[in-house]
């Protein structure tokens, strides 16, 4: 094996690359605009609720009640309808996402210690984001009921219970972005690596320089690491720049070893360029393998627990998770980033990466070498 051959094929595969504009900006800007998107865009956090009331008691305990929602940060009442129709046209235009309809007969109820039915109506399109609106409903309302006990009865109603001590550990401000944000760096390796490396070997072909490669001295060794060395480099700067991004921009705590990260991203960096090697092998045309890519990117993202938590898929889809290095690695990147762990917690991530990445890379050069024939 030469390494005077390599390094050309690596000094050639960066010339062909960053000759074409539209590459530079694929390499530079789209990493960048997707950590600011999913940064920003991508957030589950509840900071504003928009209600609208309809207070048909108009006595003082109604006004206390739209006073405990008015003045919790998380709640901005917006609009007040005049019947259960106009409540109904707010919540169908997306104007408010949830609806209170208060009783004539509030008050005297609850003066009289019955139980004041209240009507909440909640925007159940996106079902997650309605659950957690109607539990802060629920914290307002039991609030609401403590405050009220204390005025009728002129003291605090006590009784044996369990008083919850709850702390959230390694993300205590339960902040999206510290999910999300240190999630990018894989998809932006997985994005890129695929990609590029996929239309490495079909741009020689479409060129007509294959051919000159095969019968040149170069080995199919030497031309398999030269054509992936370059997406390897690429794909570190990008983890590095992403990394820097997320620190220093977003303030998301890295917790955990560098080193261990880097690690990680050249175990998962064998699965994807396996891949991308294999998807060279099947297609016959850029734009083939271009959309060949992103019907692999799409089943990795959907079946990696960026989004969708995996325990909540169905038992088959979750046996289809193991095969996925995505998953492995979005684990140790919330696991160094978030909580500082070693190998000695993450080894069995480390280990499934570095099987498939095996597999799936030898795989892929085993298919290239008879293509190479």
């Amino acid at each position: 094996m030469s390494w005077v051959r390599i390094r050309e094929l690596v000094r050639k595969e960066f010339i062909i690359l960053f000759r074409d504009s539209r590459n530079r900006r694929v390499l530079i800007i789209a990493p960048i605009i997707q950590i600011l998107l999913f940064g920003y865009v991508v957030n589950y956090d509840i900071k504003n609720i928009r209600v609208a009331v309809i207070d048909q008691a108009r006595t003082r305990e109604s006004r206390m009640l739209i006073e405990s929602f008015d003045g919790n940060k998380t709640f901005r009442v917006t609009d007040y309808p005049r019947d259960q129709k106009g409540m109904e046209e707010l919540l169908l235009q997306g104007e408010v996402d949830l609806g209170i309809k208060i009783p004539p007969d509030m008050g005297s109820l609850v003066r009289e210690g019955r139980t004041a039915p209240v009507q909440i109506l909640a925007d159940g399109s996106m079902s997650n984001m309605a659950s957690i609106r109607l539990s802060y409903t629920v914290l307002v309302l039991d609030e609401f009921n403590r405050r009220m006990i204390r005025e009728i009865k002129g003291q605090s109603m006590e009784y044996g219970r369990v008083d919850p001590r709850i702390r959230a550990w390694y993300n205590p401000n339960m902040d999206s972005q510290n999910f999300f944000v240190p999630a990018i760096v894989a998809f932006v390796i997985m994005l890129i690596s695929l990609l590029l490396t996929s239309i490495a070997v079909i741009r020689e072909r479409e060129q007509g320089t294959m051919e000159q490669l095969i019968v040149s001295p170069i080995k199919p060794p030497e031309l398999i690491m030269g054509k992936t060395i370059p997406y390897i480099i690429i794909s570190v700067v990008q983890m590095v720049a992403v990394t820097v991004l997320a620190k220093f921009w977003f303030n998301i705590p890295i917790a955990g070893s560098l080193i261990l990260l880097f690690f990680a991203t050249c175990l998962f960096l064998l699965s994807t360029l396996g891949v991308g090697l294999f998807i060279s092998t099947v297609s016959s045309t850029q734009q083939q393998a271009m959309m060949t890519t992103f019907f692999f990117i799409l089943p990795f993202f959907m079946l990696s627990g960026f989004v969708f938590p995996i325990s909540n898929m169905p038992p088959a889809v979750q046996w289809l998770t193991f095969l996925n290095p995505l998953r492995y690695f979005l684990t140790i990147l919330r696991g160094i980033f978030l909580k500082g762990v070693g190998l000695d917690i993450l080894w069995p991530q480390y280990l499934a990466l570095a099987v498939l990445g095996a597999v799936l890379f030898a795989g892929a050069v085993s298919r290239f070498h008879k293509r190479l024939d």
